[in-house]
């Protein structure tokens, strides 16, 4: 029940300019907005400790840091005194957790674990095991994952979402018969099938573009439209399935048999109320993606000799590169929340009635 005073409020802002208003609403949400990010940053520094313990757990299960050693200076003929110089140039000399022999602090400090992961939380990565600078190695690969990524982003959003719509609008009709089994074919299709198919019956038989590759500038345009439509391609059934489904549960709700019954046409309905109604679903797959972008993608990156984030992580693991294996999940992790918190904050803008606690 409202108060004499809250009823004087509302009228008020009833009369107020809408420009006021939204200031007046923008000072409201913003110290609500300052606390809930800082909450959010405070709840990513457990789960950071957790996934860089996880990652230099199964690390060292599976290789030992004389293993790494006899990987990078070769496995035949490698003398110990070899393998203990490389590991005391590396700073794999030391315990991996917990150092019993040091003093007070030293026992935490004067690890592996300690050494080569504390210094990640102010992002600075260290050198590869070949002397590289990995931040460096980072900035120069993201180009071209992000030359790939955004574009498949881009037009796959599009398209998944025009073909959803198009079997919303003839749903319960052969059209949208046709669209579901397509889906559901492509679905079935190994995305590696993709890859092989296009390179051997684009790149191969029609030479319409380098198999594999990258240049500089505009030469680069060459190299990544095959990556770019494939990786369009191979999505299109699963993501434009979800999308369908999301929009025929917006179909059945009061507010579009409103509007029909106020004489709008299906397409009015369906692009003005029903598509700004799924856009909460729709931003929680799309926003939460859009910094896994700068990551790259392993498969297509190495398949396609793109110089990327992806194709760089595979080869740390071939090589046995903890150094850039763990920055690389790193990175993936911090971006991953960065994520959902942009999917929190975009759901106060789509929808007025989600407040942030």
């Amino acid at each position: 029940m409202l108060t004499g005073r809250d009823s004087l409020f509302d009228n008020a802002l009833i009369l107020l300019p809408a420009l006021a208003r939204r200031l007046l609403f923008a000072l409201t949400i913003g110290p609500l907005m300052i606390a809930y990010l800082i909450r959010r940053i405070l709840y990513a520094v457990p789960i950071l400790i957790g996934v860089n313990l996880l990652t230099f757990a199964l690390f060292f299960v599976v290789n030992t840091p004389d293993d790494m050693a006899r990987m990078q200076l070769g496995i035949k003929r490698v003398t110990p005194e070899a393998i203990q110089s490389w590991k005391q140039q590396h700073g794999y000399d030391k315990p991996l957790m917990f150092n019993s022999h040091a003093e007070g602090q030293g026992k935490i400090t004067d690890t592996i674990f300690w050494q080569k992961s504390a210094s990640m939380f102010v992002f600075d990565f260290g050198y590869a095991d070949d002397g590289r600078n990995i931040s460096r190695e980072i900035s120069t690969r993201m180009g071209p994952s992000l030359a790939i990524a955004l574009p498949t982003f881009l037009i796959g959003l599009v398209v998944y979402v025009s073909f959803a719509l198009l079997m919303t609008l003839f749903r319960a009709t052969a059209l949208d018969l046709a669209g579901v089994t397509l889906c559901v074919v492509l679905m079935s299709v190994s995305g590696l099938f993709y890859i092989i198919g296009g390179q051997f019956l684009v790149s191969k038989l029609w030479h319409l573009v380098p198999i594999s590759g990258y240049g500089s500038g505009l030469d680069s345009i060459k190299f990544v439209v095959l990556p770019i439509a494939i990786g369009v391609a191979g999505s299109v059934g699963s993501s434009s399935r979800w999308y369908r489904t999301i929009f025929l549960e917006e179909i059945g709700k009061d507010y579009v048999r409103t509007a029909r019954a106020k004489g709008l046409s299906e397409l009015r309905v369906l692009f003005t109320h029903v598509l700004k109604n799924a856009m909460i679903p729709i931003l929680t797959g799309v926003v939460v993606v859009i910094p896994l972008l700068f990551m790259g993608s392993l498969l297509t990156e190495s398949f396609f000799g793109i110089p990327g984030l992806g194709s760089y992580t595979i080869d740390a693991i071939n090589a046995q590169d903890f150094s850039i294996v763990r920055a690389m999940v790193f990175l993936g992790s911090v971006l991953y929340i960065a994520g959902l918190i942009l999917t929190d904050l975009s759901y106060t803008v789509v929808d007025p009635r989600v407040r942030l606690q």
